[in-house]
């Protein structure tokens, strides 16, 4: 009998954290798997060959954030019920917290992966995943420190 190969759900912001994220692509070449990012321009051209799903772009200093915090929350929900994957595997940072907050709360595997960015102090995305993450990745050795139940895993670059 054949095992089920698991369903991935790749989620990142745009910009540096979803160049991180497809950085990580070989790691589930073997998976069935999908991309949740924020529409940009550069994001719409890369993942127009994998299956993907779209959150508003969202910036937490801008007056319009609530606003579309909340929609990106329906938005998860919605992407979340209908693709039902097992795991969740991000890079960051605020627009992936609700997929990540409420896949876990659905059952969902979180594996989170601090940025590269990050060598001696934590991302708010990671501060708030880290306590429920299943498995926490930094880049950097420094980062245990601040992490102690991190796994180091060296660069994604």
């Amino acid at each position: 009998m054949k095992k089920k190969k698991p369903k991935v759900c790749l989620v990142s912001s745009c910009g540096g954290h979803f160049m991180e994220l497809m950085q990580l692509l070989p790691a589930v070449k073997d998976s069935n798997y999908y991309i949740v990012t924020e529409r940009n321009i550069s994001s719409a051209e890369t993942v127009k060959k994998y299956s993907h799903h779209y959150l508003l772009q969202q910036e937490r200093k801008n007056v319009s954030f609530i606003f579309k915090f909340v929609i990106n929350i329906l938005l998860s929900v919605w992407y979340l019920i209908k693709e039902q994957p097992d795991i969740i595997l991000t890079t960051g940072a605020g627009a992936s917290y609700p997929t990540c907050r409420i896949g876990k709360l659905m059952g969902k595997k979180v594996i989170y992966v601090e940025s590269f960015a990050k060598l001696n102090n934590r991302s708010v995305t990671g501060k708030l995943i880290y306590p429920f993450a299943d498995y926490f990745f930094v880049q950097w050795p420094e980062m245990k420190k601040i992490y102690p139940n991190a796994i180091y895993c060296g660069t994604v670059y």
